[in-house]
């Protein structure tokens, strides 16, 4: 994914002129690029917040530093693997490392992803009514991408209720898909496994009920989540703003921003490669002006949203769980 990355961002400025790249690259507000660097920081930590809350509620020694993992091994799976798939089994992996049980570790996982997609619908609902029109305007075609990327985020959405709530047709389902595991073991093992199965989806069921009534948690979790994607979706504002670019508007900037985030769940290939690049540059377009200054925009955007995120997810992927909870899992 770097070397796509680097292929990407080469194809970006290959008609332009080095010194004018140059240029636009030493004329750079510092200041206002390490905003945007707080920002996506900001957007990792808070995530690890809300994973703390969640965790900590069914297991009090779940340390901070073992929720700081998990959004940031996140970013790495979801960032190498098609349509965002492995972010989600990778954060299960991790609770499970720090001696969190599996039923709840999923469930406080659901509720969380839950969360996170209803604030992505509610955003793109604002973002539609401020920026639809320009969209259709600039570049309709996105638009169709847009509005299915939100049908997307909606039926993901209503079938994870159905899933956490609908107990009954959540077991049969699973005992009816590990059926075929018959023909590979014992009876006798196959028939533990159907147990140890059940008993997880029952305290996954049991979890989510319980944290889906603590609704001052749920509250806090809904707060805390608005600002950690609101403080995403400022990213373009301030990489405009270390460019020289300070009549950006910044409603506007942010919703096209959030249409964005919703094109870019439509690609398979990992990280959205290239269909991000071409949206950001579609869309960003008619405020930068400057071809050179635009590549630049984009490529920054692109190191402090994906790049930044496979880095710091490999460096917490190798760290070990905190000492205090590994001595908790020993016999």
């Amino acid at each position: 994914m770097l070397g796509l990355g680097l292929l990407i961002s080469w194809y970006a400025v290959r008609d332009i002129k080095f010194d004018v790249l140059i240029n636009d690259l030493a004329s750079i507000n510092l200041w206002w690029l390490l905003v945007a660097v707080g920002c996506i920081l900001l957007y990792f930590g808070l995530e690890a917040v809300v994973t703390h809350m969640l965790v900590a509620s069914s297991t009090p020694d779940f340390s901070f530093r073992d929720a700081l993992r998990v959004p940031l091994v996140e970013q790495l799976f979801n960032g190498i693997t098609p349509f965002s798939s492995g972010g989600q089994p990778a954060q299960v992996v991790v609770l499970l490392q720090s001696g969190v049980d599996g039923g709840r570790a999923t469930s406080a996982l659901l509720m969380k992803f839950v969360v996170y997609q209803a604030m992505i619908v509610l955003n793109f609902i604002v973002s539609l009514v401020i920026g639809f029109n320009y969209l259709v305007d600039k570049v309709h075609t996105l638009a169709i991408f847009v509005v299915f990327g939100f049908l997307i985020h909606l039926v993901v959405i209503v079938g994870l209720l159905m899933v956490m709530y609908w107990h009954s047709f959540t077991k049969k389902l699973v005992n009816v898909c590990i059926k075929p595991l018959r023909w590979f073991v014992t009876a006798e093992k196959f028939s533990q496994w159907q147990i140890t199965i059940n008993q997880k989806i029952d305290t996954f069921y049991y979890e989510s009920v319980r944290i889906g009534h603590q609704w001052k948690l749920m509250l806090k979790v809904f707060v805390v989540t608005f600002f950690q994607l609101f403080f995403y979706y400022l990213i373009p504002y301030f990489i405009m703003r270390s460019l020289g670019y300070s009549q950006a508007n910044v409603v506007m900037v942010t919703s096209l921003d959030v249409l964005i985030f919703l094109v870019i769940s439509m690609f398979p290939i990992p990280g959205g490669a290239g269909g991000a690049e071409y949206s950001f540059e579609m869309l960003f377009r008619s405020y930068i002006t400057s071809s050179s200054k635009l590549a630049v925009a984009m490529i920054l955007w692109r190191i402090l949203t994906y790049y930044l995120g496979l880095i710091l997810g490999t460096v917490a992927l190798v760290m070990r769980p905190s000492r205090r909870l590994q001595q908790q899992k020993e016999p």
